[in-house]
């Protein structure tokens, strides 16, 4: 094993790696965004708001990120009116393509996580709150959203590991992420193990370290 490719090759995998960064880190920001209303309206009585968003949720969930990331990035463009719309300079770009299919993935999965944390809500709570005069957006604001998000934080680390570890597909649209940095330098050295062995390290520190900065977070907010 010839450890001299990842020492000669640690600034390009460097480049990869803050790529992965902002890739992930701007899907999980916007997924959040989306995540937060549509798990809130996923609980609504009313068929004609849960259900458009049970269709968003289960196409999501139900089919592999890849595929959505190729019918995103392949095709959009057999759409004419989008072609000759202002939005046509972003879906041809790979990066766009990429993180708009990663906000979606995980702003179904998230919606998921927030919908059963809400409705698993103490009925005591709510009902003292009722019965001190809050109204029901008051209720949402002070109570079921801070319990619930707080009591959510642990399954929200697996779907942000999940989506550290899904990022890895988007080399397969030309982006140099980690992945797409690995399989450069071994098309260069023609050296798969360093190679990927050095994508599977930085893969396994950002995963550590989320798993460092949640357990943090859960120590200090579930418990309260």
């Amino acid at each position: 094993m010839d450890f001299s490719i990842i020492i000669n090759e640690f600034p390009f995998y460097l480049s990869g790696l803050w790529t992965t960064l902002w890739l992930v880190g701007a899907s999980l920001v916007i997924g959040l965004c989306i995540a937060i209303p549509v798990g809130i309206l996923r609980t609504s009585q009313n068929n004609f708001i849960k259900g458009p968003i049970w269709c968003y949720m289960y196409f999501f969930r139900g089919t592999p990120l890849l595929v959505q990331l190729f019918i995103i990035y392949y095709g959009s463009g057999q759409f004419s009116a989008l072609r000759e719309s202002w939005l046509w300079h972003y879906f041809q770009e790979a990066w766009f393509c990429a993180l708009l299919a990663f906000a979606l993935n995980t702003g179904a999965y998230t919606a998921e996580i927030v919908r059963g944390v809400i409705s698993t809500m103490p009925k005591g709570e709510l009902e003292a709150a009722t019965a001190y005069g809050m109204s029901k957006w008051k209720i949402l604001r002070r109570i079921t959203l801070p319990n619930s998000l707080r009591r959510a934080l642990p399954a929200y680390s697996n779907e942000v590991i999940f989506m550290i570890h899904g990022s890895a597909i988007a080399g397969v649209i030309t982006i140099v992420d980690i992945t797409g940095a690995a399989r450069v330098v071994n098309a260069r050295y023609y050296a798969p193990i360093e190679a990927y062995l050095a994508a599977g390290l930085l893969y396994m520190c950002l995963t550590f370290s989320a798993i460092f900065i949640f357990r943090q977070w859960e120590k200090r907010y579930v418990q309260l």
